[in-house]
């Protein structure tokens, strides 16, 4: 028999990556949330690789920590190897990846929560969710504990009715060996909303003391840290390092004599898996002409023996794993602690959502993370900090924050998810940005704290930090843009030791720093007078001097999408009706119901003619109102 168990502004589904930003957000925010967690060992898991960053993944995380979320601030107490990759490319593209600290992580997370205020962190497994008249009214948990609520977050992972898969073997349990969600799947279902199966996995883990490190290449981490968070001052410490091996023939072999017992060719795996992070298995069969493939094996934390064997995730039987694996150099006398596995799990089609990660046909109701379609713990944090705010947002009757395409990699994330959809796991990159340049990691605080700070998110030592940089930044840029450098000879000498052509006339040391061979670090000689300011704002005056020609054709060419992105469509369009639009568009436009012209341009199956016709009826029902509106007056 259920019984009342109280009231919440807000309550999040799981406490995953995604939970744990939903709730915080909204807690911080000033709703009464309530987290849900069906272990509370759960928390912050990362039962797969334990890092965070990557290439894009990085700035994920850095958007969030300027949004105010908490994954940033983590990771750099936690850490126990940080690397900043690409950094052979352009700064576009440089991406901070940090190796974690896995069950330090987890309790610094759970131990936050815990501490929030508006926030209750409990272990309950929600059963069923109850909606009247198309809005959210409550939850019910296994314990038949009915809760209220205005909103709901649903991130819920890879726990719906998830299934592990190991060789011929399959068995209902989540990841890590926890207990799966086997109930609000059909819950879900019968709210209408359609549920499909997508598959991830994760490698072997194992013991330390079986691994011989002298037949690999160390990797060791930077000298110097770069933190995740822009509020975090020196988080320099011991690391520990990371090793790099390779697979070959030997390896090959064993996967290609006993590929019929792996359930991704046996036909027992049906569900799709991650594009971007194959198995062993696939990556064998797949790229036949390559002779091996790397392997990284990663500490899972300093207080454990246990190693993660990156690269080799694996669903085949165990005594398979074990031999495949003990071919590769350095792992000739392994001991698996853990067996890879696959599992399977449910998941929404992401275009029944909106912008703002709210159901199109239930008030009240988002979803954020893994069960969205999405890989990786910084997609779902990513989701998770959105939906939370948005949540917030509705229980006080205000506008849901949008983050375009031009906002920053989130608002990709997002917009892909829900205009295009996914039919595999979505993993971020830096090719789905358009403004790459615009959207780098270092910036992130640059674009997003001033929102942040306006939905009541970002706190007043957080702000007060981000205006002081923004000042010093721009006083600096207005500072070298006066100052003068003339051809003297000290300065003819000095550029031509850097290679360089000396002046013919006088010109400021901004232009000077736009040459390629020079920038802001190099011509200090000539700047006698510079101020001290930290590396974060020297970097950002660099980057703004130097590609200042780049970010001006970017920022036109975002006024340009905004011009697009800020014409709205009615959700009420009947596209059926709208002559001259091919079948396949009057039906991909219907499900997705775009809020703007941007958003319907890029649904795929929409081409430019149909936009031609979309755009001609629109402007027709805007003559036919306008006109209306005057025979009333």
């Amino acid at each position: 028999m259920k019984y009342d168990a109280g009231n919440f502004d807000v309550i999040v589904i799981g406490a995953g990556h995604a939970g744990c930003e939903a709730g915080l957000a909204a807690a911080r925010m000033g709703c009464k949330t309530l987290i849900c967690a069906i272990n509370l060992d759960s928390v912050a898991l990362m039962p797969c690789n334990p890092n965070i960053g990557g290439t894009a993944k990085g700035h994920l995380v850095r958007e969030i920590d300027a949004l105010g979320g908490e994954m940033g601030v983590n990771i750099d107490n936690t850490y126990i190897q940080s690397r900043m990759l690409n950094t052979s490319k352009g700064p576009a593209v440089f991406s901070l990846r940090a190796q974690a600290d896995k069950k330090a992580y987890g309790m610094r997370m759970k131990k936050v929560l815990e501490n929030q205020e508006n926030l209750q962190l409990r272990q309950l497994e929600v059963v069923s969710i109850d909606v009247e008249n198309g809005k959210i009214k409550g939850i019910l948990t296994k314990n038949d504990a009915y809760f209220t609520t205005k909103a709901i977050v649903i991130a819920s992972g890879t726990y719906l009715k998830s299934k592990v898969i190991i060789g011929d073997l399959s068995y209902s349990e989540g990841p890590s060996g926890l207990q799966p969600a086997n109930e609000l799947s059909n819950s879900l279902c019968e709210m209408g909303i359609t549920l499909r199966r997508f598959k991830t996995g994760t490698p072997a883990r194992v013991n330390r003391r079986s691994v011989d490190f002298s037949r690999m290449e160390e990797q060791l981490g930077d000298n110097e840290v770069v933190p995740f968070s822009f509020i975090s001052d020196d988080i320099s410490r011991n690391q520990l390092s990371c090793y790099l091996t390779y697979t070959n023939e030997n390896t090959h072999n064993v996967i290609r004599k006993n590929i019929m017992r792996s359930p991704l060719y046996n036909g027992s795996i049906k569900s799709t898996g991650p594009r971007y992070c194959p198995s062993i298995e696939d990556k064998v069969m797949r790229f036949t002409d390559k002779t091996r493939h790397q392997i990284f094996i990663e500490p899972e934390g300093e207080n454990t023996q246990e190693m993660y064997v990156q690269g080799m995730s694996s669903s085949l039987p165990e005594e398979i794993q074990v031999e495949m694996l003990k071919t590769v150099p350095g792992l000739e006398n392994v001991e698996i602690m853990r067996t890879a596995y696959a599992i399977e799990y449910d998941c929404i089609d992401s275009t029944n959502l909106k912008l703002s990660l709210e159901f199109k046909d239930i008030s009240g109701l988002f979803s954020a993370g893994q069960i969205n379609g999405s890989s990786g713990y910084e997609e779902a944090a990513s989701q998770g900090i959105i939906a939370g705010i948005n949540a917030s947002l509705l229980t006080q009757n205000k506008d849901p924050l949008i983050l375009k395409r031009s906002d920053g990699y989130i608002g990709v994330l997002i917009d892909d998810l829900v205009t295009k959809g996914t039919n595999e796991p979505y993993r971020m990159m830096t090719s789905r940005a358009e403004y790459r340049l615009l959207l780098r990691q270092d910036n992130a605080d640059l674009r997003l704290t001033e929102i942040g700070h306006s939905i009541g998110l970002v706190d007043e030592n957080r702000y007060e930090i981000f205006t002081k940089k923004k000042m010093q930044i721009e006083k600096e840029i207005e500072r070298i843009k006066s100052l003068q450098v003339t051809n003297k000879k000290e300065i003819e000498e000095f550029l031509i030791s850097c290679n360089s052509t000396p002046l013919k006339k006088p010109i400021s040391l901004y232009e000077l720093i736009k040459r390629p061979e020079l920038d802001y670090f190099m011509v200090k000689k000539l700047d006698m007078d510079r101020p001290i300011l930290n590396k974060y704002i020297c970097e950002q005056v660099n980057i703004v001097s130097k590609y200042e020609g780049y970010i001006q054709k970017q920022l036109d060419q975002i006024k340009q999408f905004k011009k697009f992105e800020s014409k709205s469509i009615s959700r009420d369009i009947n596209y059926d009706k709208i002559k001259g639009l091919r079948i396949e568009a009057m039906q991909k436009l219907g499900k997705i119901k775009p809020e703007s012209i941007g958003q319907a341009s890029r649904i795929s199956g929409v081409s430019p003619a149909d936009m031609s016709v979309l755009m001609i009826y629109l402007e027709q029902q805007k003559r036919l109102r306008n006109s209306e509106s005057e025979n009333k007056l």
